[in-house]
């Protein structure tokens, strides 16, 4: 499987990012990257919807925390929601549901 990543504005001037497919050893550089070069670039708290998020191993997690950590040198929020249950149950299990803001 591959990964796309779509992201936009949201109503509340929030960089929303939408990984579409899966975030795992293969796909999270160019996902760190295109986060990075976001953050960097465009300075807006982040909101990472889950909806269309198939899956997620280890390299992804340790990614999104390296992107939370990106975020908190900027002085910017890192929230996710719309996580699928058998996701969820990973942040759940890995302790990070502490550490993200996820919402729905």
């Amino acid at each position: 499987m591959s990964l796309n990543i779509k992201y936009g504005k949201n109503k509340e001037n929030s960089l929303e990012i939408i990984p579409v497919g899966e975030v795992d050893i293969y796909t999270s550089p160019e996902f760190k990257k295109v986060i990075f070069d976001l953050i960097e670039t465009k300075d807006s708290n982040i909101i990472i919807n889950g909806n269309e998020l198939d899956y997620i191993d280890s390299t992804g997690l340790g990614i999104l925390m390296s992107i939370y950590k990106k975020a908190q040198e900027k002085s910017l929020e890192v929230s996710i929601i719309n996580l699928k249950p058998n996701i969820y149950k990973l942040f759940d299990i890995t302790g990070l549901n502490k550490v993200f803001n996820i919402q729905g």
